[in-house]
């Protein structure tokens, strides 16, 4: 039983599932599109107190919940808790309360949830971890999940670079100063594909599913000969960037999975306990090519939900240049001697 199963990781999860000969169900609205063929549809709207009844008589090999709505979570484990043999909880790398500490594994404290914590992403999904703790705790597995990439990636964050590079060509393209900044991300196969075998190992506990930690340089310098890029890189201190209302992370008139420095090691969690857990990440070229790929099919112009458009960073590249040529913050990077 997968609650979702129609939209990206929860999709990825139902195909390779029923690719595996698994009887695979999944109960969502359908309003993000079709499960994939194969699989079983349960139509429900998980608010209505109705939402169970076509699957609460049957037993589960396996439940995964992807939700952060609490009332769903634990609506859900009420109707399914005692029917499953194992259960695994989508959670998020989000519930830490600290993000400065490189290395920091399973054992760092997490968020404490206040008033209201159901409305806040990181209190919601540490309220799901208790809930599920609270019913199935002793079959449960948390799957802290860290950003997650690949084909299909709607968010845009981690697709903005290697399309920036592609969509540029010989143009320059600009990014915050890359020196001690990192990237850590795991491509949404590699994640369903250890969620399902760890899974059957009836593996139990809270692991991080984070990719390797990658200098944003070097992510860059294997995004550009994947994206045939022969422009610059350049790079704009991040004061002045701010100052023209860029933003940090993610949305409109961003520079996508940039940081501020006390966020040092958000991208840089541990993920021995993965790695020990059977967890297998394939190369960052073959996910830059692949992502590629996914972003020139849904157009290297068209609008993001996050990064900078084009003109928009023609803008800034004119008037850093402008700045740098008077004395002000600004450098021309090359990253690895590509290019000319």
């Amino acid at each position: 039983m997968i609650l979702g199963g129609t939209a990206w990781l929860g999709r990825e999860l139902a195909a390779r599932l029923v690719g595996g000969g698994d009887d695979v169900t999944c109960l969502a609205r359908g309003t993000a599109g079709p499960p994939p063929p194969g699989a079983v549809f349960v139509a429900a709207d998980r608010s209505d107190a109705t939402a169970y009844d076509a699957v609460r008589r049957s037993d589960w090999d396996e439940v995964i919940e992807i939700s952060w709505d609490v009332a769903h979570v634990t609506a859900a484990l009420d109707a399914l808790g005692a029917r499953a043999a194992h259960w695994t909880l989508i959670s998020s790398c989000s519930v830490y309360a600290s993000n400065d500490v490189p290395g920091a594994d399973e054992s760092a404290a997490l968020v404490e949830p206040g008033e209201g914590g159901e409305d806040d992403y990181a209190q919601a999904k540490v309220l799901c971890e208790r809930a599920s703790t609270a019913v199935v705790g002793d079959r449960l597995l948390i799957v802290r999940a860290g950003l997650i990439a690949g084909p299909g990636d709607g968010s845009d964050r981690f697709g903005y670079w290697v399309s920036r590079c592609a969509l540029a060509r010989d143009g320059d393209v600009l990014a915050p100063t890359l020196s001690g900044r990192y990237v850590q991300v795991i491509d949404v196969r590699d994640l369903a594909a250890w969620t399902i075998s760890a899974g059957r190992a009836g593996a139990t506990g809270a692991i991080n599913a984070v990719g390797d930690a990658h200098p944003f340089e070097e992510v860059l310098a294997q995004a550009r000969p994947v994206a045939g890029h022969t422009g610059a890189v350049v790079e704009a201190a991040p004061e002045w960037l701010v100052e023209q209302g860029v933003a940090y992370w993610a949305g409109p008139r961003s520079l996508p999975l940039w940081l501020p420095e006390d966020f040092g090691g958000f991208s840089r969690r541990s993920n021995a306990a993965f790695r020990a857990a059977g967890g297998v990440l394939r190369p960052l070229r073959e996910l830059l090519e692949d992502t590629l790929d996914d972003e020139r099919g849904r157009g290297l112009g068209r609008e993001r939900r996050s990064g900078l458009t084009r003109a928009e960073e023609s803008g800034l590249l004119a008037r850093l240049g402008g700045r740098t040529s008077a004395g002000q913050p600004g450098t021309r990077a090359r990253l690895g001697g590509l290019g000319p």
